[in-house]
C-alpha cells in the first residue's frame, strides 16, 4: 500500500523557475528543451514588440520573446541580457529572455492557488519557502505576442 506522502508526491508536478525582474515565475518542465546563455539576436524588422529577435539553435530558427512585457513586470535595470529558456509548448520552440535561472521545483497541485484576477498568462501561484512562484501559461503568453502589432514601420504596399 502507498503512504500518502508518496502517492502526493507521485502527482507533484515539476516546474522549471526563474527571475523576471524581482519576480519568480516558472513554466512546466516538461515543455523545456535547454537553458541558453545570453546569445546574440537577429532582429526581425516589423516583428511585434514582444519578439526580440531570432537564434539559431541545432538547425532550427527559435524566435525570442520577451515575456516581461506581457506578464507586466519591469527587468532588472543595467544588468546584460540574461539567459534564454528555450521551451517546445508544441511543435515549435521558442526562447523566453529571463533575468536569471532559479532551479527545478515539485509543486504538489493541491498547493497552488488559482488566480483571482490579472492576467490569464498565469495558471496559478505557489507559494514557496522563500517567495511567490506565479505558474505561467506559455502558449497564451505566445499567443498575446503574435497578436500584437509590429513596434514600428509599416509594411511596405503589395507585400
Amino acid at each position: 500500500m502507498t503512504s500518502a506522502p508518496v502517492a502526493a508526491a507521485a502527482r507533484a508536478r515539476r516546474w522549471c523557475s526563474f527571475l523576471l525582474g524581482a519576480e519568480c515565475f516558472a513554466v512546466d518542465s516538461g515543455i523545456v528543451v535547454e537553458v541558453l546563455r545570453s546569445r546574440r539576436l537577429t532582429r526581425v524588422p516589423l516583428a511585434a514588440r514582444g519578439i526580440l529577435g531570432l537564434v539559431h539553435l541545432r538547425g532550427r530558427i527559435v524566435p525570442v520573446i520577451d515575456p516581461a512585457e506581457p506578464l507586466a513586470v519591469s527587468r532588472r535595470t543595467g544588468a546584460n541580457p540574461g539567459p534564454h529558456l528555450v521551451i517546445a509548448p508544441g511543435e515549435d520552440w521558442y526562447g523566453l529572455l529571463v533575468d536569471e535561472m532559479l532551479e527545478v521545483i515539485e509543486i504538489p497541485p493541491e498547493r497552488v492557488e488559482r488566480p483571482t484576477g490579472g492576467t490569464e498568462l498565469v495558471l496559478g501561484t505557489f507559494a514557496a519557502a522563500d517567495r511567490l512562484v506565479h505558474l505561467l501559461d506559455p502558449e497564451r503568453m505566445i499567443q498575446s505576442l503574435v497578436r500584437q502589432r509590429p513596434a514600428t514601420g509599416t509594411r511596405p504596399s503589395g507585400v
